[in-house]
């Protein structure tokens, strides 16, 4: 077919199909099928067939048909079979707009995507990918070269199988010696002495065989539990163990739940709640009160009489003639703030110059905003340096901060010990630039400033560093703010407080003014950008002890960078342990289930001993001495490792973007490994070009030494971590390296055999000898054994106490940024009726997804199926968790006890929402 043939000119046909409405859609369809197969209008050899069978008629594939007409995915016989035949599977859109223009349109722009909804980027279209690789003869089907043996027994379901595989080219032949696949039921292995070397499967491997990865969000596969059914069909197949419904039984529920507004009631909900969250970014007091007016002609200011009093040494005297000199539009010489800033720093003033001169900064942002003009941004990125090094903003912010924590590593040497009045001063300084980022955030919220003419943007990203949040000014902002949790604990003084909650509150704003520069063109970007400087904040926490993180991660005041960073430390900490975590993204479902589970599992770890304890920084506060730097745990090779130890072209990448810990794993170099893991900050799970890891390195050359060493050595290590579904493990066993997959599944259990690659196969599926799948399982299920023993008790009490820390702050950051109503109901309410409730609760998590366009309703959609569920993960929580003395621990329970009672209330009528 091609878009410039044109319709037949049949003047009834056109004036019948005028009076369709959208009303009799199924109909119009059905007789347009009709029509479309009577005259073959503009497609000569082309022949439609429609779904689902209410259109018309016709359960069967059609060998003969070219285009599939369908909604949304279903798991039918006709979807999946035009799929493996690779045909063109459209929409309903582009009949009726190729009716509209009186012309074939090109089917491209309406095929069928099944990605179109998912939050991980860069996974192609399964639809799209088989359909191009047999139109340029690269396959004849998605099952060429399979010869099947197929062992059901209803001769129905039998049928439309074959006629599934043979669609995508297999040959089904159970008496062929050359039998490649064996189908049974549930994928138990059969008698037959034959057949018992030939790898079986269930029938939902046809399914991750044609749609990879994202067959997971679909949720459904091919059901054969409940045998003779009068007619051939597939059923969806609910994730958390709900009862499976018929796709002709749950239309009535999901098209009154689906079709009458729900999705854009959330829509409309969520707007309301984001519009919300920004208005509270704001401080329109504090706003209005730095907004003056400035006059028609501003008149010239001699500041020369000032001069003089510096050079006097009058400094007191010369920031009072400043001070009354100043008006809306006047600048102060930027050398005379120079030689004042110069003169506090260096521990020479009186506290009433210091107490002068900070109201004098105050003075001239109040008259001169930055946000008005960008002659006043350059003004202050001049003046707010320090005017001996001259070094630009963030050094000047980052100094006195330094000093604070009486931190050698600052610009140039300053009065030692300080004096309270200085730290005054410095609290001050640091205090003003805060209230400078929040008016330039509150600007910017109100369309009222320049979008990056700030002293923010300017002093946090340089016009390389513009998309992404981890700029190495920020990473540096966040080594300060973990230095200075370390440095406040167990402190009672009110000045280190204040400036903790000043450095917590600098980050906040940036990260939030970063983010709304950016969330209106890529949200992705802001996503990644996130996620990014989280898991920076994660390495930085590695080695804190337990006491710093309780008190570190719940005081991040930006919500979601306090979710993610949680989310990240949590992680780490199950990797730490042996315990890997799905890498879908995050959501209550993931929170209630997969990390309440680890949490019971890490409930059996064996205490430190004090010489393991010996390792994690130390939290004495007798001395500031005793506070190490931050920054250089982060940094490769920094300036407090040595540089004389480390490894020659540590630094360098080749052009594949390989680093020397790729290639010393490549040629099985432990030595190099193992010196390299010894460093500061060394991240073994760095990405090549590609995104192959050193671990993937270590498994694809046989490099079985440096394996060991970096699963010793490295408790965060990413055995999970894949390229185009290409995980360690899938790596190891492609290249024959069998005691390398043996050792990963030892460390890490049965979690690495459910990882599929891009053609939907796990690690076993590539193993053909069936006395080496067995002794692979066996090395998983003795991982398993010692992962799943369940105590009576917590065993680490101060461990559980800091893991359940984090899992309370992220479940309450998750309910608060998605907009999960909880405690208090929330403003807008949101309208969601019992018959509603029990609608949603019924479905399976893919038919909201398949059925809608926005993706943020989808996601609060599954979030409220599951906190309507929250009783069923309640009743998982671990015994030694739920008779856990813990305050923390007691909190967290009590926490998903009380979600269990919200999603009950939320069912039957009851909740205030």
């Amino acid at each position: 077919m091609t878009a410039s043939k044109h319709f037949l000119g049949q003047s009834f046909f056109y004036k019948l199909l005028a009076l369709l409405s959208w009303y009799f859609l199924p109909l119009f369809l059905c007789s347009l099928f009709e029509l479309l197969n009577v005259c073959r209008v503009g497609f000569p050899n082309g022949r439609f067939q429609l779904t689902p069978k209410s259109f018309d008629g016709i359960e069967e594939y059609r060998e003969g048909m070219t285009h599939l007409i369908i909604i949304h995915p279903l798991p039918s016989e006709k979807f999946i079979a035009a799929c493996a035949g690779g045909k063109w599977i459209v929409t309903p859109e582009f009949v009726l707009d190729s009716l509209k223009h009186k012309v074939w349109l090109s089917e491209a722009s309406y095929e069928l995507n099944l990605t179109a909804n998912l939050k991980t980027p860069a996974i192609t279209n399964p639809v799209q990918k088989w359909r191009e690789k047999v139109a340029r003869g690269m396959v004849s089907g998605a099952f060429q070269g399979w010869v099947v043996c197929l062992y059901i027994e209803e001769s129905d379901r039998r049928g439309m199988f074959e006629r599934i595989l043979k669609a995508g080219k297999a040959v089904v032949d159970p008496d062929n010696p050359g039998v490649t696949h064996v189908f049974t039921k549930d994928g138990k292995k059969i008698s037959e002495n034959h057949l018992r070397q030939i790898p079986h499967h269930s029938l939902s491997y046809i399914a991750r065989h044609l749609f990879g990865s994202v067959s997971s969000s679909l949720n459904w596969s091919m059901n054969l539990d409940k045998p003779n059914h009068p007619k051939p069909c597939m059923q969806l197949e609910v994730m958390e163990d709900r009862s499976c419904k018929m796709e002709g039984e749950s239309m009535d529920v999901q098209d009154n739940f689906l079709f009458f507004g729900f999705e854009e009631k959330l829509k409309d909900y969520i707007a309301k709640m984001e519009l919300r969250k920004r208005k509270l970014l704001k401080v329109p007091e504090l706003y209005d009160y730095y907004t003056p007016v400035f006059p028609t002609q501003v008149s010239a200011v001699e500041f020369s009489n000032v001069r003089s009093l510096l050079e006097c040494g009058l400094f007191s005297q010369a920031l009072e003639e400043v001070e009354s000199s100043l008006q809306p539009g006047v600048f102060p010489p930027a050398s005379i703030l120079h030689a004042c800033m110069q003169h506090a720093l260096h521990g020479e003033a009186q506290p009433y110059f210091l107490s002068i001169l900070s109201t004098t900064l105050n003075s001239i942002l109040r008259n001169n905003p930055t946000w008005s003009s960008a002659g006043s941004v350059k003004y202050f990125i001049q003046i707010l340096q320090c005017p001996q090094c001259k070094n630009g903003v963030w050094p000047l912010l980052q100094t006195s901060v330094r000093f604070c924590l009486a931190s050698a590593a600052t610009c140039h040497s300053l009065p030692s010990p300080a004096s309270p009045e200085l730290l005054c001063f410095h609290g001050n300084l640091q205090a003003f630039f805060l209230r400078v980022f929040q008016l330039e955030l509150h600007a910017a919220s109100s369309r009222r400033g320049g979008s990056r003419t700030s002293v923010l943007y300017r002093m946090f990203w340089n016009v390389w560093e513009k998309s992404t949040l981890s700029s190495r000014a920020l990473q540096q902002l966040a080594e300060l703010l973990v230095e200075a949790a370390l440095w406040c604990l167990h402190s009672t003084q009110e000045w280190r407080m204040k400036l903790l909650a000043t450095l917590q509150e600098i980050l906040a704003v940036v990260v939030e003014y970063w983010a709304q520069e950016h969330s209106q063109l890529n949200s992705r970007l802001v996503d990644k950008g996130f996620q990014d400087l989280a898991e920076y904040i994660a390495i930085l926490c590695q080695d804190l002890h337990p006491d710093v993180l309780k008190e570190l991660v719940p005081a991040l005041p930006c919500l979601r960078l306090r979710m993610l960073t949680a989310d990240a430390i949590y992680r780490n900490i199950c990797s730490r342990n042996g315990l890997l975590n799905h890498p879908e993204p995050l959501s209550l479902f993931k929170i209630v289930s997969s990390y309440l589970k680890a949490l019971g599992q890490l409930c059996g770890r064996t205490p430190m001993h004090a010489s393991s304890r010996g390792a994690e920084r130390s939290i004495s506060t007798s001395t500031d001495s005793q506070v190490s730097s931050i920054g250089e745990r982060a940094r490769v090779g920094g300036s407090g490792s040595g540089k004389e130890n480390v490894p020659r072209g540590f630094h360098r990448v080749n052009p594949a973007g390989e680093t020397l810990l790729h290639r010393a794993c490549k040629r099985n170099q432990v030595e190099t490994v193992l010196h390299i893991l010894s460093l500061p900050g060394t991240d073994a799970n760095v990405k090549d070009h590609a995104g192959w890891t050193p671990l993937h390195e270590a498994c694809n050359h046989g490099s079985s030494e440096c394996v060991a060493a970096l699963l010793q050595h490295c408790p965060g290590l990413k055995l999970d971590s894949q390229v185009k579904g290409v995980s360690p493990l899938h790596d190891a066993l492609l290249n024959q390296q069998t005691d390398i997959a043996k050792m990963l599944l030892r460390h890490a259990g049965s979690s690495l055999l459910q990882l599929h690659d891009d053609f939907g196969r796990t690690p076993l599926d590539l193993v053909s000898s069936s006395g080496l799948r067995m002794e692979l399982q066996r090395c998983a299920q003795e991982a398993d054994s010692a992962l799943e023993v369940q105590c009576s008790e917590v065993r680490d009490l101060d461990f559980i106490e800091t893991c359940s820390c984090l899992l309370s702050c992220l479940l309450l950051s998750y309910l608060l940024e998605h907009h999960i109503p909880s405690y208090e109901p929330p403003e807008p309410p949101l309208d969601l009726t019992p018959s509603l409730a029990q609608a949603l609760v019924s479905l399976s998590p893919g038919t909201v997804a398949s059925r809608w366009g926005d993706s943020g309703a989808v996601s609060l959609a599954e979030d409220l199926r599951t906190l309507m569920s929250m009783e069923q993960y309640v009743l998982q929580v671990s015994p030694a968790l739920m008779h856990c003395q813990g305050p923390r621990t007691s909190v967290f329970v009590q926490l998903l006890k009380d979600l269990q009672s919200e999603g009950i209330a939320l069912l039957n009528g009851q909740s205030e929402l």
